[in-house]
């Protein structure tokens, strides 16, 4: 048995989900395929009882993972001062445009409109009203923990911003000083959020048997129609970062020396390898590598956009949450307002900050965007079966995005040619 389960960890995580699914087709299509008879419904019922528990897991885990991802964020990134200023300014368009781009082509193409999908109605509170007076007075919690106990994002989001902000620069002051009073803290932060992302592993490892549970119950009880829509919001979403990347040529051509094909050619080994293993954080090296050794940008450059760009810069997850909450509530029936998708957009940001070192960072910040508009959280389940998928798309352009800041900081010349300029102003 021991050997069988080393076995199955040997597998990648997505071969696991492909084999899971093939599996819960051939037990959906024997239970019924949407014609399940009625003595065997409670059962079948069953079947989604470990993507209810994977759920309520993540639920647990995301607020103080959030929390702790952006503390070490703020403390353990080296920003400095014009250059952080820059790469701020950056980063936050980016992101900007990724989520309105995912909000314009979820409203435009309205992924959750084609075809029907049955599902069970929620007892959660579906659509939260926009209330600009009583979210400002609602920001600022009764306690430090209340944030952590409610699963409450904008004050997780008031707590995390205030204690990192805060901690940075007390770490920055005594660095000048020469003091270490800070390590303690930042060494703290660091064991909690390795303490939670280990936690966070075990429940990823049940997700092949989560996604097994959901595909075989949905098939048995409602045949193949849900999987046309989820077929829809894939198309949706690969339109979307599809749009996203020719932003970011569009960038490169408007505002640094590289050129959009060299772009892509020579950064095809970081944007291959970003797909392969769904993690920013394991491609970092390569994309390192290539910006110094390929696009031969300043060492500056490549360190600001590929290290520390890469803990703030997740456009590809960004824009995948915002399209994903359009796309549940129009699922649902409900349309979500200009206002409802504006809290939907803040709070995608403040969710993708520190995110790249998640694993399935999608899964996790989600339930903190749903619950930010009142969606029910469990339909996310729904979604994990083409995640896997969706995951390395937006993963790859989270990558491209990394590049891109560092191209954009490297600017419009060569470092070789500001030399050349410097020795002919010599001679």
């Amino acid at each position: 048995m021991g050997k069988f389960l080393k076995y199955v960890r040997s597998i990648p995580l997505y071969l696991q989900i492909v084999i899971s699914l093939g599996f819960a087709v051939v037990l959906g299509i024997a239970l019924g395929a949407g014609n399940a008879s009625p003595e065997m419904r409670t059962l079948i019922a069953q079947l989604a009882l470990p993507s209810s528990l994977i759920l309520k897991a993540l639920r647990t885990l995301a607020t103080p993972l959030i929390l702790l991802a952006v503390l070490h964020s703020f403390m353990t990134a080296s920003i400095p001062g014009n250059s952080g200023r820059k790469l701020s300014l950056l980063l936050i368009t980016n992101t900007l445009a990724a989520i309105a781009i995912g909000l314009g082509v979820a409203n435009v193409m309205q992924p959750g409109h084609w075809g029907k999908v049955a599902i069970a109605p929620s007892s959660q509170t579906l659509g939260k009203s926009l209330d600009p007076w009583g979210l400002l007075n609602d920001m600022v919690p009764d306690s430090v923990v209340k944030p952590l106990v409610d699963n409450n994002v904008l004050q997780l989001i008031f707590v995390a911003l205030a204690f990192g902000i805060v901690l940075r620069g007390i770490k920055a002051k005594q660095i000048e000083e020469g003091l270490t009073d800070y390590k303690p803290i930042e060494q703290t932060i660091s064991i909690l959020f390795d303490s939670v992302i280990g936690i966070l592993h075990w429940v990823i490892n049940w997700v092949p048997l989560a996604v097994f549970g959901i595909v075989a119950k949905t098939i048995a009880l409602e045949g193949f129609e849900p999987f046309k829509k989820l077929g829809a919001l894939v198309i949706a979403v690969l339109v979307g970062l599809c749009l996203q990347a020719c932003y970011y040529l569009l960038r490169i051509k408007l505002g640094s020396w590289v050129s959009p094909m060299q772009f892509l050619r020579q950064g095809s080994d970081p944007l291959i390898t970003a797909f392969s293993t769904a993690s920013s954080t394991a491609t970092m090296p390569i994309t390192y590598e290539a910006l110094i050794h390929k696009f031969k940008l300043r060492e500056s450059s490549a360190s600001l956009g590929s290290l520390v760009g890469s803990n703030f810069n997740n456009d590809g997850t960004a824009l995948y949450e915002a399209m994903a909450a359009l796309f549940i509530s129009q699922l649902l029936g409900y349309e979500l307002s200009v206002p409802q998708q504006i809290t939907v957009m803040l709070t995608s940001i403040v969710a993708s900050v520190g995110a790249a070192g998640i694993p399935e960072a999608g899964l996790v910040t989600m339930t903190l965007v749903f619950s930010s508009v009142g969606l029910p959280t469990e339909y996310i389940a729904l979604l994990i079966t083409v995640d896997w998928f969706l995951d390395r798309a937006r993963t790859a352009i989270n990558v491209m995005g990394d590049m891109t800041v560092s191209c954009l900081l490297d600017g419009k010349s060569k470092a070789s040619d500001l030399y050349s300029m410097n020795d002919a102003k010599l001679e």
